[in-house]
C-alpha cells in the first residue's frame, strides 16, 4: 500500500486504513491498470477513484447516470476541502464553457458529468484538452446490455478510450452478474483488466420473506420487537405518506422520503432520521444515495422489489457497522400478481413502440424527413388521453426512446396538478354545503389523497375526473374556485416536460434500428422479475444462498439465520391447533391476527392451519378478512 494514499484517507476522511479490497484497488489504479471494482453497496466504491485522483495531478474525470449521485458526492468532496464541480442538465452554453474553463485554471479535481453529456460534439472535443489523470465510470453495469439499467449513451465512453491511452480506467458497480462484469470490461475496451470483488454474502444480515395478511400489524410488531432505527421501503409516494401517518397514529415515530419533495423537505425528513428523532423513515427507491448510518437494525420492504439487485442494494442499508440486521420482505396474498402487473404487463412490444413513436410525431405534427433538434412542450397526459393510450405502457415506452437517445425528456413526467388543502377540514366541510354542485369533486380529492391537508400532493386530473364522473374542466374550476376562496394552494400545469427530437421522423427505420435492444431488455426484466418470484416462493433453499448465486457466487453453506433456515429447524408445534382455531371461531368470527394474539399457535403453524380450513371448507372469509366456521 502506498503511504500516500493512507496519508490522504487519514487528512480528508480520517481513517487510519482501508477497507479490504479498497487497498488492492487504489494499487491496481495507482499503477496505471484498468480496473473493475464490484463492491457490494456500503463498500466504499467513490473512495476507490476519489484518492487515486487527489494523488495525481490533473483531474479525475467521472461519469455518472444520476445527477442526484453526482450532487451527493461532490457536496461531500466539498464538505472535506475538495474542489469538485459538475456538468449538471439544464444549463446554457456559457456555463458550460466557463465550468470547463474553471477546470483548466480553477484547481478543481473532480469532473462529474452524465454520459449523455460526451455525445455532445463540442464538450467532448473540450474534455480531450483537459489535464485528466483518471477516468472513473460510476454504475458501470449500465455499459451493459444485460446489466440491470442499461443505457446507450454509456457506450460513448470508450471514445475517451480512444483519445485517453495512457489513462487508467477505474469501472464501478455494486450488483453485476459474470456475465456483465466481461461486458463491463469489452465495451470499455479494457486491456489486461484487474478485476476485485468483494464477497456479496453478509453474514450478519438476516434475510427474511413473511408471508402476511396485516402488513401494517406485522411492521408496528418488527419496530416494537427492534427499537432500533429502520427503513421501510415502499414502492410509490402515496404510500410513503399514508403508512408514516399510520404509523404516527399507532405511536411510533416515522418520517417519510420520496423524490417529490423539496431538497429543504428532504433534508429535513432525513436529518429528522439520521438524528434518530424517529424510529423509521418510510421511503421510495428514491432514498439511499449517499446514506450510511451504520446502525440500521432493520430494512423492511413494504412490496416486491422489481429485480434482486436493486432488493440486494437496498436491503444491505441495513447492518453496516458489522452488527446483526435484518431484511424482511413482507408478502401479502396477491403481491406477486401486482408486482407482475406493475413491472411486466406494461412493457411495450416492438409494435407498440411503434405505434407511440409515431402518434408521438403526429402530436406535435412532425413530417416524415423532419424534426431532428426540435424541442416542444410537452404534457404526457393530454398525450396519453388524446390517443386514449395506457399510461403505464406508454410511460415504459417514451423512457425506453429517451434511454435509446430517439428523444430526449428534460425532466420526470409530472402530468399531474400540486394541491395542497390549507384550512381545516371543518371549513372545507362548510364549503361543500354552500356549493353542493362541487361536493364530488372535492370529495373525490379527499379520499384519493389522504395528505392533501399536510403537502403539496400532485393530483392526478384523468383520475380524479373518472372518479367524480365530471370532466377534467369542470374540476380545473372547482379547484380554482376553492383556491379564489383560499382554502388551497394549486399549481395547474399544462406542460409537465419538455421533449427534443434527436434525429429525423424515419418510422419504421428508427425503431427497427433499436427493436433488438427493446427484445433483450424485455427478456432481461422477465428473468429479473421470475428470479423475484422464485425467491419470494422459495421453500427448499436458504434466502442468502439465493442471493449470492444471482451473483454467481455459489455459497457453500445455509446462513442458518434466514427465514428458510430457521423455519426449517425444529419447531415444537400445537398438537389440538385445528380445535383451538375452529372453537375460537365458534365464539366470533376472526382475523389472523386476532388469532394470533388469542391463540398459543406458532404463526407458521396457524397460518398454515388457516389455509388448510379454507380449502376444506370448514371455514370462510369475509370481505373484512374475517374467518367464519361454516
Amino acid at each position: 500500500m502506498k503511504q500516500e494514499a493512507l496519508e490522504i484517507l487519514l487528512k480528508y476522511w480520517g481513517h487510519a486504513s482501508f477497507r479490504s479490497p479498497q487497498d488492492q484497488i487504489i494499487d491496481s489504479v495507482l499503477d496505471g491498470q484498468d480496473t473493475l471494482a464490484l463492491l457490494p453497496t456500503g463498500g466504499g466504491k467513490s473512495i476507490c477513484f476519489q484518492i487515486p485522483g487527489l494523488l495525481k495531478p490533473g483531474i479525475c474525470l467521472v461519469v455518472s447516470p444520476l445527477i442526484a449521485l453526482m450532487q451527493d458526492q461532490i457536496a461531500n468532496l466539498e464538505q472535506r476541502g475538495i474542489k469538485a464541480l459538475t456538468l449538471s442538465g439544464g444549463i446554457s452554453f456559457e456555463e458550460t464553457n466557463d465550468l470547463l474553463d474553471n477546470c483548466i485554471f480553477g484547481g478543481y479535481k473532480f469532473l462529474y458529468l452524465s454520459p449523455e453529456k460526451l455525445q455532445v460534439d463540442w464538450i467532448f472535443e473540450r474534455i480531450k484538452n483537459l489535464n485528466v489523470n483518471l477516468i472513473a465510470i460510476d454504475e458501470a453495469h449500465c455499459i451493459s446490455q444485460w446489466g440491470h439499467d442499461f443505457r446507450p449513451a454509456y457506450l460513448n465512453i470508450s471514445k475517451l478510450k480512444e483519445h485517453f491511452k495512457k489513462i487508467p480506467f477505474i469501472a464501478l458497480t455494486a450488483s453485476a452478474t459474470q456475465r456483465v462484469q466481461q461486458d463491463i470490461c469489452e465495451q470499455l475496451h479494457f486491456k489486461n483488466p484487474q478485476i476485485f470483488k468483494k464477497s456479496f454474502k453478509r453474514d450478519n444480515l438476516c434475510y427474511f420473506v413473511t408471508p402476511v395478511e396485516d402488513k401494517l400489524y406485522r411492521i408496528q410488531q418488527i419496530l416494537t420487537k427492534n427499537p432500533e432505527p429502520s427503513i421501510i421501503y415502499v414502492n410509490n409516494r402515496r404510500a410513503c405518506l399514508e403508512l408514516s401517518n399510520q404509523l404516527n397514529a399507532s405511536g411510533f415515530k416515522a418520517a417519510y422520503f420520496h423524490g417529490g419533495l423539496t431538497n429543504k423537505e428532504k433534508k429535513k425528513q432525513m436529518q429528522s432520521w439520521f438524528d434518530q428523532e424517529v424510529q423509521a423513515i418510510v421511503a421510495t427507491n428514491a432514498f439511499g444515495m449517499g446514506i450510511d448510518k451504520g446502525n440500521v437494525r432493520t430494512v423492511i420492504h413494504y412490496n416486491i422489489p422489481e429485480n434482486l439487485e436493486n432488493y440486494y442494494q437496498e436491503a444491505g442499508r441495513a447492518g453496516r457497522d458489522g452488527n446483526k440486521a435484518f431484511a424482511i420482505l413482507l408478502v401479502g396474498p396477491n403481491d406477486l400478481n401486482a408486482t407482475e402487473s406493475q413491472f411486466i404487463h406494461v412493457l411495450p412490444d416492438k409494435e407498440y413502440l411503434k405505434l407511440v413513436y409515431k402518434k408521438l410525431n403526429a402530436f406535435f405534427r412532425i413530417a416524415y424527413g423532419e424534426g431532428i433538434n426540435e424541442t416542444f412542450g410537452f404534457n404526457f397526459n393530454g398525450f396519453c388521453k388524446n390517443y386514449d393510450l395506457p399510461v403505464l405502457k406508454t410511460y415504459n415506452a417514451l423512457q425506453f426512446l429517451d434511454n435509446q437517445g430517439i428523444i430526449t425528456l428534460t425532466k420526470e413526467f409530472s402530468n399531474k396538478t400540486k394541491i395542497k388543502f390549507v384550512m381545516p377540514s371543518k371549513e372545507v366541510l362548510r364549503y361543500n354545503s354552500i356549493y353542493p354542485k362541487d361536493e364530488e369533486i372535492v370529495t373525490a380529492l379527499l379520499r384519493t389523497y389522504s395528505g392533501i391537508f399536510e403537502m403539496d400532493m400532485d393530483v392526478n386530473l384523468a383520475l380524479i375526473s373518472k372518479k367524480a364522473q365530471r370532466s377534467e374542466e369542470e374540476i380545473i374550476e372547482v379547484i380554482k374556485r376553492l383556491e379564489e376562496k383560499e382554502l388551497l394552494t394549486v399549481s395547474l400545469l399544462n406542460n409537465d416536460s419538455r421533449i427534443t427530437f434527436n434525429d429525423i421522423r424515419e418510422d419504421d427505420l428508427t425503431i427497427n434500428r433499436v427493436g433488438k435492444f427493446l427484445k433483450v431488455r424485455n427478456e432481461i426484466k422477465m428473468q429479473q422479475f421470475l428470479a423475484v418470484k422464485g425467491y419470494v416462493e422459495n421453500n427448499d433453499r436458504c434466502n442468502s444462498s439465493i442471493i449470492t448465486d444471482y451473483f454467481d457466487e455459489p455459497q457453500q453453506e445455509d446462513c442458518g439465520k434466514c427465514s428458510y433456515c430457521i423455519n426449517n429447524k425444529k419447531v415444537i408445534k400445537t398438537p389440538n391447533a385445528m380445535q383451538l382455531v375452529m372453537q375460537a371461531l365458534k365464539q366470533a368470527p376472526k382475523t389472523s391476527r386476532e388469532l394470533m394474539e388469542q391463540l398459543p399457535i406458532p404463526e407458521k403453524q396457524l397460518l398454515e392451519t388457516i389455509t388448510y380450513l379454507l380449502e376444506n371448507s370448514f371455514i370462510s372469509s369475509d370481505p373484512l378478512n374475517k374467518y367464519h366456521l361454516k
